[in-house]
């Protein structure tokens, strides 16, 4: 675990510069928002989660709905979730229908958006952060 001031940033993540991590199940990978989204975000009331089956692709810019996995609905905002890897919804976590907050208690373990199978790993992985250069970038913030 890496400490980035009050967040914290696990090691064996990889990361995005919207603050999202994703974490490789095999040819599967599992997503969701950093500590620091959710502390910047506030009390999640919702999460608008993708439809299994979407076709994704890596968030760039400029931003475009394609690379868009959903919503997070704070008391403060409503962010978006971008896509940190192009590829195809495969689950999704249905628990955050009923409990969003698991995006603020839980945000690496309960908490997750969804899985996505993807189309480019070794191509798009090169663009995401490891937990040292996240934490770097967020002392930058």
């Amino acid at each position: 675990m890496v400490k980035a001031g009050d967040y914290d940033v696990p090691d064996g993540l990889y990361y995005s510069r919207e603050h999202e991590w994703v974490k490789l199940e095999g040819k599967l990978v599992r997503v969701g928002v950093t500590d620091y989204a959710q502390s910047k975000l506030g009390d999640v009331v919702y999460v608008e989660l993708p439809e299994v089956g979407k076709q994704v692709k890596q968030a760039a810019e400029p931003k475009i709905k394609e690379m868009e996995l959903g919503a997070v609905e704070s008391i403060k905002a409503v962010s978006a979730v971008y896509s940190p890897l192009s590829g195809a919804v495969k689950e999704i976590n249905a628990a955050l229908q009923e409990r969003p907050e698991l995006v603020n208690t839980s945000p690496y373990n309960e908490g997750w958006i969804c899985v996505l199978k993807l189309s480019a790993l070794e191509a798009e992985l090169k663009q995401l952060m490891d937990a040292k250069a996240y934490a770097e970038y967020l002392k930058k913030l």
